[in-house]
C-alpha cells in the first residue's frame, strides 16, 4: 500500500474548498444553522486516531507485533493503517467544505446575526476536520512496518 499523499490531501481539500465557497456565496440565506455540536465526531475521531497512532508506534518499537496473545495483530495494524487513511481523506474534504462555508461566514459575522450564529460551528468543524486528516494521515504513517536490521532477512 502506497502512502497518502499529502498534495493531494491539500488538492481535494482545496477542490472541496472551492465547491462550498460558490454554493455558500450563492445559497447561504436557504441553509440551515450549523451548530458547534457538529464537529464532535470528527474531534472524537482525530483523537481516537492520534491515541491508535501512539499505540502502534509503542508496540512496533518495542517489538510487540505478531501472532502471541499479548501481541498486537499484525492483521490489526494494517486495519488501522486503512482507518487512518479514510480519516485522512474524510478530513480532508470535510474540512475542506467547512473552511468554503468559512470563506462567506467569517467577513459576514459583523453584518449577519446568521453568519455570527454560524462561526463557532464553521471554525470547530473546518479545524476538527483538519485535526482528523492530520490525525489519520498519522496513524497512517505510524502504522508502516519498520525497514529490516542490516543483517535480517525477510521471509
Amino acid at each position: 500500500m502506497q502512502k497518502t499523499s499529502i498534495g493531494w490531501l491539500i488538492a481535494t481539500g482545496g477542490f472541496f474548498a472551492a465547491v462550498a465557497a460558490i454554493l455558500t456565496w450563492r445559497f447561504y440565506g436557504a441553509m440551515s444553522t450549523i451548530p458547534a455540536t457538529v464537529s464532535i465526531t470528527l474531534w472524537i475521531l482525530a483523537i481516537i486516531c492520534g491515541l491508535a497512532a501512539v499505540r502502534v508506534q509503542g508496540r512496533i518499537g518495542e517489538g510487540l507485533v505478531g501472532q502471541d496473545s499479548s501481541q498486537m495483530n499484525p492483521l490489526t495494524i494494517a486495519y488501522l493503517a486503512m482507518l487512518g487513511r479514510a480519516c485522512a481523506w474524510g478530513g480532508a474534504i470535510v474540512g475542506g467544505i467547512y473552511v468554503g462555508i468559512a470563506s462567506f461566514v467569517i467577513p459576514r459575522v459583523g453584518e449577519l446575526s446568521a453568519a455570527a450564529a454560524d462561526l463557532p460551528g464553521v471554525l470547530a468543524s473546518a479545524l476538527g476536520g483538519i485535526a482528523l486528516a492530520v490525525a489519520g494521515l498519522y496513524l497512517e504513517r505510524s502504522c508502516q512496518a519498520p525497514p529490516p536490521q542490516s543483517g535480517e532477512t525477510i521471509g
